[in-house]
């Protein structure tokens, strides 16, 4: 981190961004991806809660909140005015499909002007050794991280 003249840093947010930032909230995250072992291609939702630290944006899928039962999704993504790069990492369920399986891989997302849906592609390791891609997108649902909120949307995305 870099300290300009009068002692700040370009790493704080900007006093319109407040505390908790312009994209904090409950966000339905939605991406695709092709199952070679089952020669098909399937949409996965989450609810995701979103918190803000400057330029920086965490997502951390809420209990409950997907439609791949006990599949917890992570998001570390960084803002560049108008575009969002970071990573993704799904662990998925021990039960499920892919017994346990830990994915990971990067993403990037452009802004809509409204900034309320974020879309891009994501891009990751296959279990064939072969790199995978495919879309995604976030839907703002809820600019609110409190608990009501985190609980409102602790269900399985329709």
């Amino acid at each position: 981190m870099e300290i300009g003249e009068a002692g700040t840093t370009d790493a704080v947010a900007s006093p319109e961004q407040g505390a908790q930032g312009e994209y904090a909230g409950i966000w339905l995250s939605q991406y695709e991806f092709y199952s070679s072992s089952r020669d098909e291609t399937f949409d996965c939702k989450h609810h995701v809660v979103i918190v803000q630290y400057g330029n920086r944006l965490t997502a951390q899928s809420l209990p409950g909140a997907s439609t791949n039962p006990d599949s917890p999704l992570s998001l570390d993504l960084t803002v560049d005015r108008n575009i969002i790069t970071g990573t993704w990492t799904e662990q998925t369920a021990v039960d499920g499909y892919y017994r346990g399986a830990r994915y990971h891989g990067a993403v990037q997302l452009l802004i809509e002007p409204t900034g309320r849906r974020m879309a891009g592609k994501w891009v990751g390791f296959g279990k064939d050794f072969d790199v995978n891609s495919g879309p995604w997108e976030l839907r703002l649902l809820d600019r609110s991280t409190e608990r009501a909120s985190i609980e409102r949307y602790s269900a399985s995305p329709e």
